[in-house]
């Protein structure tokens, strides 16, 4: 749709954050800030007038907080892409994952120990704007391409191998490495409680997601799934019965050692806009597992994990991305797809029988991780 600019509501109990926010968002000419509220309440009662296309809701706020409004508006409009503003805290963290297994489409986090308020009011721009025209659908498509000819990151190799010309199981299979953003709590939560105690291959997972976020999220899976679900730390083993999940603001890898493989964390150079990176934990995963390796990429906004996802293919791996139609925002998966890379394009309904499928010839080893780790 062209022209007519995308209706945003501000809800924040804080004068200040509601003018940050709306000044920032005023800045864009395809956004309109058509009114603010001052709590869940009163921003109830505008909805129907204001007739915004995009609800940003603070989570703690008097009288009526984000989760609560959250709920109501859920009752009568599911479609309303909603993003919550939080602060980044365990508490606030906590709050913001209940409120995306509510329904939220999205969340931001305030701005932290920031200097001054051009630096709070970037930092704002940064997150919020692109995840509105995402949620809206006002985001740039990838343009199609007959085959990817991507650029490598500073100082990494170019891929090397031929591309598969087709999609498809290249053989065995002895990891799945999955990437993932917007949308993803929800996606992984499905997809992971689907997935039996004895799947016979490790996950590791790169999530966008910032610090405390990570941990937060992490302990829930591993409270649902029937596989033990981790905060990669440095030195863990990358080994079945076991997900790891990228903790915010640094970068998963995997490396060789003598015992096997395990995972690597570096706050080396933001990729993609992104720290944790999808790309650079596929191209290690390219190097140590070669042809052995399985990616996924599911929903998400921008375009991470394609070029990393060449590097898997070149080595003789394979890919299955999450369709357009179970996708929040069909941004990573779709990058891939229009890049031209061979995989198998899926609802997320059917991903994780496809993986169970895909390893269903590798031997699990008599060897697995010791008792669940119990966090307080």
């Amino acid at each position: 749709m062209v022209g007519a600019r995308i209706r945003v509501m501000v809800c924040d109990d804080s004068v200040v954050i509601r003018r940050l926010v709306s000044d920032v968002l005023s800045t864009d000419p395809e956004i309109e800030v058509v009114g603010t509220a001052v709590n869940g309440k009163n921003a109830l009662d505008k909805i129907p007038s204001l007739r915004p296309d995009v609800l940003t809701l603070d989570v703690e706020m008097p009288i009526m907080d984000g989760l609560q409004t959250l709920v109501e508006v859920r009752k009568t409009n599911k479609k309303l892409p909603i993003i919550m503003f939080s602060t980044l805290t365990e508490r606030g963290a906590g709050a913001t994952l209940d409120a995306l297994e509510r329904g939220a489409s999205d969340y931001v986090t305030k701005p932290a120990n920031v200097g001054s308020v051009s630096e709070s009011m970037e930092a704002v721009r940064s997150q919020l704007i692109p995840k509105i025209k995402s949620l809206t659908g006002r985001a740039p498509k990838p343009p199609r391409v007959a085959r990817p000819a991507f650029a490598t990151a500073p100082g990494q190799a170019a891929p090397s191998g031929p591309l598969p010309t087709k999609p498809g199981p290249q053989g065995r299979v002895d990891l799945v490495c999955i990437g993932i953003s917007t949308g993803g709590p929800d996606a992984l939560t499905t997809m992971l409680t689907a997935l039996p105690g004895n799947f016979p291959v490790p996950i590791i997972v790169t999530q966008h997601m910032p610090p405390v976020f990570t941990q937060l999220f992490a302990q829930r899976l591993n409270a649902k799934c029937k596989l033990e679900v981790l905060e990669a730390k440095s030195g863990d083993a990358v080994t079945v019965g076991r997900v790891l999940i990228a903790p915010g603001d640094y970068h998963m890898r995997v490396v060789q050692k003598g015992t096997g493989p395990v995972a690597q964390m570096d706050q080396g150079p933001q990729e993609n806009y992104c720290r944790p990176a999808v790309d650079p934990m596929f191209r290690s995963v390219a190097e140590v597992f070669g042809n052995r390796a399985l990616a996924v990429i599911m929903t998400g906004m921008g375009s991470d994990g394609a070029k990393g996802a060449e590097h898997i293919l070149r080595a003789g791996g394979s890919l299955v991305v999450q369709d357009e139609a179970t996708s929040v925002v069909w941004g990573m998966p779709g990058a891939a797809v229009a890049a031209g890379l061979p995989c198998d394009v899926l609802p997320l309904s059917r991903i994780a029988d496809t993986l169970v499928a895909r390893t269903a010839r590798t031997a699990r080893p008599t060897a697995t991780v010791g008792p669940r780790r119990t966090t307080a």
